[in-house]
């Protein structure tokens, strides 16, 4: 249980040096898929960099950060395989990983990060106009989607392919 928790808690310190690398670094409109369509839609493409080496330093995050997320992929199922885990105990470690990621985005990154202290228009200070007045970030539905649905059916069927395999 405490592997999962710190498993979890790298999870969601790759997830926020992604977002860090994608919005402060590198600035490509590409990486803001998940943004509103409002937003994506005022979003101005950044030809110059913020500093010399600003996208080099980005990118280096970036690939970090996919790095830890495997770490945890491969940590999370290796641990289960030696310690002979069932798929119930597989669908727990993985469905608890993704369930504290989801709520740390929604608080953080959603109401903090984007409403509270307007991370994102400080670097993009063209979607302004589209989050001010709002009391929470946006995508709520998709984010509960997520949390409620889309994380536990992941979780089932990657507890139910490690079970395969052991």
């Amino acid at each position: 249980m405490l592997l999962t928790v710190f498993l979890a808690v790298v999870f969601c310190a790759a997830i926020t040096i992604m977002l860090l690398a994608a919005v402060a670094f590198i600035q490509d409109k590409k990486f803001f898929s998940s943004a509103p369509k409002e937003a994506q839609a005022v979003i101005k493409p950044r030809e110059n960099e913020l500093f010399y080496g600003a996208r080099v330093i980005g990118w280096t995050l970036m690939v970090f950060s996919i790095l830890m997320i495997l770490g945890v992929g491969v940590t999370s199922i290796w641990d289960g395989f030696r310690s002979g885990y069932t798929f119930w105990e597989f669908f727990f470690r993985f469905v608890l990983i993704f369930t504290i990621y989801k709520i740390y985005d929604m608080i953080c990154f959603d109401y903090f990060l984007l409403i509270k202290f307007k991370f994102f228009q400080h670097y993009f200070p063209e979607v302004d106009s589209v989050y001010s007045g709002r009391k929470y970030g946006y995508n709520i539905k998709s984010q509960l989607l997520k949390l409620l649905v889309i994380f536990p059916a992941a979780s089932a069927l990657a507890a139910w392919i490690c079970t395969l395999f052991q």
